[in-house]
């Protein structure tokens, strides 16, 4: 568990989730204020486990995705998505990050090419614990840096890489306003073939 589902309770309620409870899919909804805009979230909270791999895409044509790209009646150069994808891995768990590479950023890239991701590590408040960090030490691991995040973020296109904890909200409303800030003021999209030469 990567914290997904308490990073959007703890978001949203603002409180910590007593109890875990494994998701399957669970919507969840805020109205904030981001830049001096109101805006209406709309969020999205997928099963992470192997057995929901063939359905949890179903939730993703809520986003933009295959079917108007390869229809032709889909610009990316113009159109303007409403929607971002937080890819969240656990600081306290290589494995949760290497699966960014491996299973999460292909899955999504598959299914919704043209949508923005954010890279989010979750559990901030762990990777400086004494026991996390022993207990890692044991297997002969340890937390994920900032510099690893902020590496991957860019291997995979992310439009940032962010940090929080669900637990203490350090840095929780950053990730949601960063990923609001996405659909609002999303990067500008390079052309196909105009290629940038510096000398």
């Amino acid at each position: 568990a990567v914290g997904k589902t308490c990073l959007l309770i703890s978001y949203t309620t603002n409180a910590f989730p007593g109890e875990y409870i494994p998701t399957v899919f669970d919507n969840y909804s805020a109205n904030v204020m981001v830049d001096g805009k109101p805006v209406n979230l709309g969020l999205w909270d997928t099963a992470g486990q192997e057995d929901y791999d063939r359905l949890r895409p179903l939730s993703y044509p809520q986003t933009v995705g295959d079917d108007r790209a390869s229809s032709g009646s889909w610009d990316p150069l113009t159109f303007s998505p409403k929607d971002v994808f937080l890819i969240c891995f656990s600081l306290v768990s290589p494995a949760s990050f290497e699966n960014v590479r491996a299973k999460w950023y292909p899955e999504v890239r598959h299914h919704c090419p043209h949508t923005p991701i954010l890279l989010v590590g979750t559990k901030l408040d762990l990777r400086d614990d004494k026991d996390t960090i022993e207990r890692l030490r044991d297997k002969k691991l340890a937390p994920i840096t900032y510099p690893q995040g902020l590496a991957m973020a860019r291997e995979i296109g992310s439009v940032k890489y962010l940090e929080c904890s669900a637990l203490t909200q350090r840095g929780l409303k950053t990730v949601f306003d960063e990923a609001i800030r996405a659909v609002l003021c999303p990067p500008p999209v390079k052309k196909p073939g105009k290629k940038c030469t510096v000398f």
